[in-house]
């Protein structure tokens, strides 16, 4: 019989293919996700309904698009029939592309079995249609186009197991590319089918009035697109979905990760923090006692770290802390744990130990490899720390007793001159709460004005005139008692508090020298120790001349004295600081001279107004005869070629005096001449002594 092709409905086909072929990837790679496996079945089930749809629609709008002159129907129970044949072969191919590995013998059995589905499906579409006669078939090209889909199955499980990956790079492109590929074989696989069959002139169709093939054809295509894009369009919804959840989880994975070590790390140096370090020290009090070998706790703290933070910013102090970390770990990581603790301080915990001896041997080790300076930005800084050492159980049986007790034992080795180690002894501890103590009673003594003012007078030479006071402080505390300054001020050093201490110094000086102008005695001049806290402070000139304007004193009557040490720790700032004070009007002598190795260039370059002799080289002068004496005599002689005045201090007996005057020593001062006083007490010897003299200068 007459037949022929519309060739809208074979393109309609062969897009049906395609898309159909594009579902069939898009499904092997969802289906091959990891993520996807809680999941497998459902879209198992649900791809191959759509898969199959699709390959069936195919199928029979290829048979709708061959036009007979005769009325054509096709009967519904066998149509049904090759469509549940096309469904379960989809299911077959899903199965196979979505394992992971897709042997060659897996891969063939896989194709002809499908080829063989996918033959018998179309095969069943066309016994449906239920000619009389029935439908002749070339055997060969029967067997041609079985061949055919064999061959096209292999290729399409090939290719969908090659491009299930969702990581593959261009992967739309490379799968609409493999889908008309596929769709291609799929209907020439079709159109051999049809080939190979005949139908007799004269036959009728007997199931022309079950389905109506115009209704089918629309239906058809209608049906399936929308199903097979809905498929798609579902699958990469959810795939999105998923990507943001994975993204979502990854996010949240990493804050965790982040989070915990937040939680149990330095950020700075990355070495543990003191809640890990609590921990760990923990964890070794249990095998200590278990095995029954000591351990110790290293405590230490840089030696001078707050200048370098004050003096070079804070960026170069990171910078020292990070660097110290690392040569530290490279120094003992194989003794035990390292934490950084807060601030400048750090821990090492040095675990099965043989002797308590070997702690001592590993703090050692530290300061001898911190004798190498640091590379901080391609600058050497030579960084040194104080250590102190508790040993497990002799010092203590808690994580906190062994932690304070080394803290102890390195505020010892602070005292002990720095750059050293001591190990704990119990009478550190006393020590330990009398400084915490001290640091507490200082806030208490400013904030209360427990603090006092006492003032040693100094006195001309030669004529043995009083000339000025210098300001010294002094505190009592009711728990406390009295405290020297020589243990309270590095207290405050160390704390701070000194930079509060010193102004207030600074206005209670203020505050006495009015009182004594309001009682008619005459204008004297005081001295003022600066710390080098103070001098590390960048708006210390303005706020002391702004403290000395408050209180309506001309900054001519306030010098201040700088140690010779400390001005020589960093000369040209200090240099310019001394030019900033000379600038508002004050004065700078130079304290402790002779102790600080000053280079005799920056002596000249500070220009101060005074040079104080340090009280070793005063005490010399009865000590040391000749050897002192010409000292002595060498200070005054360079202080006179440099125009400025000579203090002598620590004057207690006659000789040194009188070699002092000798020496044409400008001002003294010392027991000798006077202690120091009270306010008022000075005020009534500056009366006394000034009865003659209305104006002292």
């Amino acid at each position: 019989m007459d037949s022929s092709y519309n060739p809208l409905l074979v393109m309609l086909s062969l897009l049906v293919a395609s898309v159909a072929s594009y579902v069939a990837l898009d499904l092997a790679g969802r289906l091959a996700n990891p993520l996807e496996e809680s999941n497998r079945t459902r879209w198992l089930v649900g791809g191959a309904l759509s898969l199959g749809v699709g390959i069936w629609a195919m199928h029979f709008i290829g048979m709708l698009a061959f036009e007979l002159p005769i009325r054509v129907g096709y009967q519904l129970n066998t149509t049904v029939g090759s469509l549940l044949v096309a469904i379960a072969v989809s299911y077959f191919a899903l199965r196979i592309v979505s394992t992971s590995v897709l042997s060659s013998r897996r891969l063939g059995i896989g194709g002809v079995l499908m080829g063989f589905g996918i033959s018998s499906m179309h095969y069943m579409g066309m016994a449906a249609m239920q000619m009389s006669p029935p439908i002749a078939y070339d055997p060969l090209r029967v067997a041609l186009s079985v061949g055919i889909a064999i061959v096209a199955s292999i290729a399409a499980l090939a290719i969908a197991h090659r491009l299930r990956s969702e990581e593959t790079t261009h992967l739309v492109a490379k799968r609409t590319g493999a889908a008309v590929v596929m769709g291609v074989a799929i209907c020439g696989m079709h159109y051999t089918g049809m080939w190979a069959a005949s139908i007799a002139p004269g036959a009728m169709c007997v199931s022309a009035n079950d389905v109506d093939t115009n209704w089918l054809a629309l239906t058809l295509t209608i049906f399936t697109l929308t199903l097979l894009a809905g498929t798609v369009s579902l699958s990469t919804a959810e795939r999105r979905f998923q990507n943001r959840t994975a993204e979502m989880s990854t996010s949240l994975s990493t804050l965790n990760r982040q989070l915990l070590r937040l939680a149990a790390l330095d950020t700075l140096t990355d070495l543990p923090n003191r809640a890990t370090l609590v921990q760990r020290v923990g964890r070794a009090i249990t095998r200590a006692q278990r095995t029954g070998r000591p351990f110790a706790v290293l405590y230490m703290d840089l030696d001078g770290f707050k200048t370098i933070n004050d003096s070079l910013g804070h960026s170069v102090g990171d910078g020292v802390l990070k660097a110290f970390a690392q040569r530290l770990r490279q120094s003992v990581r194989r003794y035990g744990t390292i934490a950084r603790i807060g601030g400048d301080e750090f821990v090492v915990v040095v675990e099965q130990l043989n002797l308590p001896q070997d702690a001592s041997a590993v703090a050692a080790l530290i300061l001898t490899q911190m004798e190498e300076n640091l590379i901080v930005d391609g600058v050497p800084i030579r960084v040194t720390p104080s250590i102190g050492i508790a040993m497990h159980p002799r010092d203590g049986l808690t994580v906190e007793d062994l932690l304070r007790n080394a803290d102890a034992a390195m505020y010892g080795a602070k005292q002990s001159g720095r750059n050293t180690y001591r190990v704990f002894e119990p009478e550190m501890t006393e020590t330990a709460k009398r400084t915490l103590a001290m640091q507490r009673g200082l806030q208490e003594a400013l904030r209360h004005g427990r603090l006092a003012l006492h003032f040693q007078p100094k006195y001309d030479g030669a004529t043995k005139r009083l000339v000025g006071c210098e300001a010294l402080i002094r505190w009592f505390d009711d728990e406390l008692g009295t405290v020297p300054p020589l243990e309270f001020i590095p207290v405050a050093e160390r704390s701070g508090q000194i930079i509060q201490i010193g102004y207030w110094v600074l206005a209670e000086t203020c505050r006495t020298l009015v009182e004594w102008d309001k009682a008619g005695l005459a204008r004297t001049k005081v001295a003022i120790n600066l710390s080098p806290s103070q001098l590390r402070e960048r708006d210390l000139v303005d706020r002391m001349r702004a403290i000395v304007d408050a209180h309506g004193v001309a900054p001519e009557r306030i010098m201040f004295e700088i140690t010779e040490s400390v001005a020589m720790q960093n000369a040209e700032k200090t240099a310019e600081c001394i030019r900033e004070f000379h600038s508002h009007g004050f004065e700078i002598a130079i304290d402790d001279f002779g102790t600080g190795y000053s280079s005799l260039a920056y002596l000249q370059q500070f220009r101060v107004k005074q040079l104080k002799i340090d009280r070793f080289f005063t005490d010399g002068l009865d000590k040391h005869g000749e050897e002192a004496y010409a000292i002595v005599s060498a200070i005054i002689a360079l202080a006179h070629s440099l125009q400025m005045d000579v203090v002598a201090e620590g004057v207690e007996t006659k000789t040194q005096l009188d070699k002092l005057n000798s020496l044409l020593c400008d001002q003294v001062q010392g027991f000798l001449l006077a202690r120091p006083l009270t306010a008022d007490a000075f005020a009534s010897l500056l009366r006394e002594q000034t009865r003659t003299e209305p104006e002292l200068t």
